[in-house]
C-alpha cells in the first residue's frame, strides 16, 4: 500500500455527521455575514451546535433557525431559555420582525416560534414541536442532572435541533460530549472511548484527549458545530466587535482573626471548596460594607454575591438597589431582571447562579463582586453580562475579598489563565477544522444479492 493509499484509507474512516436538514429560505435581511454562514450550516445539517461568544448574535440565529424550521415543518418551534431571557428573546424577535411568542402554559402553544423558560419544561408536550432550540445550552453540562436527562428524553425524536451557548470551556470535553449526545450525533461514552484516555495520574482522573487524536477530534466537532470568538472566525467582519479589556481592581479588607478561634490564639482560615462558607460568614460584614461603598454612585451597578445573607445586607444599605433571590417566583425574578435593563432602578443585587447566564446588561459598565467562589465559570459569565459586544463604555470590575480569602482569588486567576490559553488553542483548532470540514451524508452501498443456482431452484420449488 502506498502512502497516498494509506491516507485515503484513513480519510475514508473519518467520523462524519449526516445531513438531516433542509435548504434554507432566504435569510432575514438583518443577518450579518457570520450569522448567515452559521445559519446555512445549522439549517442544512438539521441538528447542530453554535458555540458563539457573547455578543455575536446567538439570539438572532436561534430565532431565525426557529422561524425557518416552523415554516418547513408546519409545526411550532420551541426556544428554551434561562430565567428572564425569554422576555429578552421576545424583544430581540420584535427588533428583527420575527413573530415569536412567550408561553408559560401548554394551552398557549400556537404556530410559529414559541419561547419558554427551562423551568416550565415539565408542563409541555415535546411531540407538538418540529424543532427545539436550547439557549445557553451549557445547561447540559451537568452530566447526570435532572434537567439534562429530561431534555435528552423529551426531544430525542425532534427532527431539528440547535444548541447555542458561548464558547465552552475548551478543557471541558464532557460539555462537548453532552451536546453531541443531545443532538443525536454520538453518545458521550462513545466519544470518550474513541478519542480520550482516562488520566489516572490526576486525583480526579480526568479524561485527556489522546495526542494522536487531536486533529481528528476537532474535525469531528467541526462537522456538527460552529465555534467563534469573533465574526472573522465565520467569515465576517470584526469591526465594532473588539472590546477593551476589563479594568479589574482588587480590594482587600482586613479580617478579624480573633473571631472563630475555637480555643486558639487566632483563627487559621479553612478555605477548602467544601468549607469556605464558614470563613465567608465571618468576613461578611466587612466585605458587604466595602462593596456598598463602591456601588454608591449615580450610575447602574451589578452587585454579585454568594449567599442570601450577603444579598439581603447589600440590598438594604445600597441606595436604589433591588435584590433577586432564589426563593422568588420565576415571574418575580424575570420582572426584576428586565426592570434593571429598563432602568427602573439603579442597582441589582444577585448571585451568578441566578442571573449569570443569558441576560444582556450592556447599559451597565460597573460590576462589584462582594463575594467570589471557586467557580471560574460563574465568575466569567457574571463579568460577561456587561462586558459583551454592544457595550459602549470601558467595563469596571471591583472585586472585594477578605485578606483571609486570597486563596480563592488566586484559584480564579489560575483557572482564568488556563481557560484563556485553552480557548486560544480551541479557536485555532476549530478554525482550521471548519475551513476544511465538509458535512457528508453517510454512504449506504446498495445490496445486490446474487443467488446461486441451487438456491434459485429451492425458492422456485
Amino acid at each position: 500500500m502506498s502512502l497516498q493509499e494509506y491516507r485515503d484509507f484513513i480519510a475514508s474512516r473519518a467520523t462524519v455527521t449526516p445531513m438531516r436538514g433542509f435548504a434554507p429560505q432566504p435569510i432575514n435581511s438583518a443577518a450579518k455575514v457570520h450569522q448567515v454562514n452559521a445559519l446555512y450550516f445549522s439549517l442544512n445539517l438539521g441538528q447542530s451546535a453554535a458555540f458563539l461568544d457573547t455578543g455575536l448574535g446567538k439570539s438572532f440565529i436561534e430565532l431565525e433557525f426557529a422561524r425557518q424550521c416552523a415554516d418547513e415543518t408546519g409545526k411550532p418551534s420551541l426556544i428554551l431559555t434561562p430565567l428572564a431571557v425569554a422576555g429578552q428573546m421576545i424583544r430581540e424577535a420584535n427588533k428583527f420582525n420575527i413573530d415569536a411568542r412567550q408561553i408559560k402554559e401548554p394551552e398557549q402553544v400556537g404556530s410559529g416560534v414559541m419561547v419558554m423558560n427551562y423551568d416550565r419544561l415539565p408542563k409541555i408536550d415535546p411531540s407538538v414541536f418540529g424543532a427545539i432550540i436550547l439557549d445557553e445550552s451549557s445547561i447540559l453540562k451537568s452530566f447526570a442532572g435532572k434537567t439534562r436527562m429530561m431534555l435528552m428524553d423529551a426531544f430525542k425524536d425532534a427532527p431539528y435541533k440547535l444548541a447555542a451557548t458561548a464558547t465552552p470551556s475548551p478543557n471541558d470535553h464532557m460539555e462537548l460530549g453532552n451536546h453531541a449526545e443531545f443532538l443525536g450525533v454520538m453518545r458521550q461514552q462513545e466519544m470518550l472511548s474513541k478519542w480520550f484516555i482516562n488520566d489516572t495520574s490526576t486525583a480526579s482522573q480526568d479524561w485527556r484527549l489522546k495526542g494522536h487524536a487531536v486533529e481528528d477530534f476537532w474535525q469531528w466537532v467541526a462537522s456538527w458545530s460552529r465555534c467563534a470568538t469573533l465574526p472573522s472566525d465565520l467569515g465576517g467582519d470584526d469591526t465594532g466587535y473588539i472590546l477593551p479589556d476589563v479594568v479589574r481592581t482588587l480590594h482587600t479588607v482586613d479580617a478579624d482573626r480573633s473571631t472563630g478561634t475555637e480555643g486558639m490564639l487566632f483563627r487559621i482560615p479553612e478555605l477548602s471548596a467544601t468549607s469556605f462558607h464558614a470563613e465567608k460568614r465571618l468576613t461578611m460584614s466587612d466585605r458587604v460594607a466595602k462593596a456598598a461603598e463602591l456601588a454608591t454612585h449615580d450610575k447602574p451597578v451589578t452587585v454579585w454575591c454568594e449567599s442570601n445573607d450577603e444579598s439581603a445586607a447589600l440590598a438594604k444599605i445600597i441606595p436604589d438597589a433591588r435584590e433577586v433571590r432564589g426563593d422568588m417566583t420565576p415571574d418575580q425574578k424575570e420582572a426584576l431582571l428586565l426592570g434593571f435593563v429598563d432602568g427602573d432602578f439603579r442597582v441589582i443585587v444577585t448571585k451568578p447562579k441566578l442571573a449569570g447566564f443569558g441576560v444582556n446588561w450592556q447599559h451597565c459598565a460597573h460590576a462589584v463582586f462582594a463575594s467570589i467562589s471557586y467557580s471560574y465559570e460563574q465568575h466569567y459569565q457574571a463579568v460577561r453580562r456587561s462586558h459583551r459586544f454592544g457595550q459602549k463604555e470601558q467595563v469596571r470590575n471591583d472585586i472585594v475579598v477578605a485578606d483571609t480569602e486570597m486563596a480563592i482569588w488566586d484559584v480564579i486567576n489560575e483557572k482564568g489563565a488556563k481557560h484563556d490559553e485553552m480557548k486560544r488553542r480551541m479557536a485555532t483548532a476549530m478554525k482550521s477544522a471548519q475551513s476544511t470540514a465538509k458535512t457528508r451524508t453517510a454512504y449506504n452501498r446498495p445490496l445486490d444479492l446474487a443467488f446461486p443456482e441451487w438456491l434459485k431452484s429451492e425458492v422456485a420449488a
